[in-house]
């Protein structure tokens, strides 16, 4: 394998983003309007903290984070639980590594450059809700290894999701039973 070119995400990666979304993670997780906005939320004094990772011209990996600030707790968050002011840490929406490109250390690369940026837009930690489903566990391994801690877990998270947008879960037969960890990684 070449090296893996990490760069800002930009709207020119946007249609290759979305293919290995939603092949990832199942039809309908993500679409062009979500995409944006997650995008437009992830800057902050000019910094973007979104990150994707390239093989050539193949996206083979993606990191979407929202700044500290852009983005709203919702009842799957436990701000009281965070330790630190909810206007100081980031989210991290959503980590994806093409199947063939896995182990190789790219998920945590992009994490690296992600809490990198998330930082000098001047967030002290990072929230994520890591998909307790994924083969092996390993995202909740990989956020663990990289220093995430366990804030929370919320059985049947992404249920509204499915009843609400057409979700398709990978590996639900109907509806989403699977269980978000809710995870908080500090950069101080």
């Amino acid at each position: 394998m070449k090296p893996i070119d990490y760069r800002e995400l930009q709207p020119e990666h946007f249609e290759r983003l979305l293919l290995l979304a939603n092949t990832v993670h199942g039809d309908n997780y993500m679409d062009q309007s979500s995409l944006e906005a997650y995008w437009e939320a992830g800057f902050d004094n000019q910094i973007n903290a979104s990150w994707v990772a390239l093989d050539g011209e193949k996206l083979v990996g993606f990191r979407l984070t929202l700044a500290a600030g852009n983005w709203q707790p919702d009842k799957w968050c436990s701000p009281t639980l965070w330790r630190l002011p909810e206007n100081d840490v980031c989210y991290f929406k959503c980590n994806t590594v093409d199947a063939e490109y896995r182990a190789y250390g790219i998920g945590s690369k992009m994490l690296s450059q992600s809490v990198q940026s998330a930082a000098r837009q001047s967030a002290r930690g990072g929230l994520a809700h890591i998909w307790m489903s994924s083969p092996g566990n390993s995202a909740y391994k990989y956020f663990s290894k990289c220093g995430g801690e366990l804030v929370k877990e919320h059985p049947g998270k992404w249920l509204e999701n499915v009843i609400n947008d057409g979700y398709n879960c990978p590996v639900c037969d109907s509806g989403c039973d699977c269980v978000a960890a809710e995870m908080l990684l500090r950069f101080d």
